[in-house]
């Protein structure tokens, strides 16, 4: 569990911009989601644009297939595809996690099994699965308490209006130092984003 009583004392007690966090808005919930198909396909969708976009789409896929399955999915044609607001390059990342799936390279229940290295290469070996897809992956359905996603574009537009911190490097350096609970420090920050513009 990523958002627990202990580990929110000792992040607010050690930094000043989550206690601030905390004070204007409250503590973030414990997002998370099943493991599996359905979750990482979602993730698939999310990747570079809004949740809210993401989730249309998601949703228009899901009502027209029978079921959201990795068969389902391979069986659709590019039109049927695009009629659901699928993107070509989406698509082929969709059908590329399916293939991966059928045959046996990529096994979900084995997962939490496994590294945090060995997850990263599992996943990253698929085409259209790079390292922001598997960290979300990472965080929600794993909840793996270490993670911090530099590629999130919603993260980094928090940290540059709270902080005066401005170049890549800086970041990665200040996220450091919110070691071992920087997925804690990640919901408490993606919170704030969507408080402020009541997106939540």
């Amino acid at each position: 569990m990523i958002v627990n009583d202990k580990d929110v004392k000792k992040l607010i007690s050690s930094f000043k911009i989550f206690s601030e966090i905390k004070k204007q808005y409250g503590v973030p919930p414990n997002w998370k989601r099943p493991q599996g198909f359905v979750s990482l396909s979602r993730i698939i969708l999310e990747q570079q644009i809004s949740l809210a976009s993401a989730e249309a789409h998601f949703n228009k896929l899901n009502n027209y297939v029978k079921e959201f399955t990795p068969n389902q999915i391979l069986k659709l044609s590019d039109k049927e595809m695009r009629t659901c607001q699928i993107s070509r390059q989406k698509a082929g990342y969709l059908r590329e996690l399916s293939v991966a799936v059928i045959k046996k390279n990529l096994i979900f229940e084995e997962l939490p099994n496994l590294s945090e290295d060995e997850i990263r290469k599992a996943l990253t070996k698929i085409k259209g699965i790079g390292e922001w897809t598997t960290d979300i992956y990472l965080m929600f359905c794993l909840q793996s308490k270490d993670i911090f996603p530099l590629g999130d574009i919603a993260l980094i537009t928090t940290i540059k209006e709270l902080s005066r911190v401005r170049t890549k490097e800086g970041i990665a350096k200040l996220t450091k130092k919110w070691e071992p609970l920087r997925s804690l420090a990640a919901y408490f920050l993606w919170y704030y984003y969507l408080k402020k513009r009541n997106r939540l």
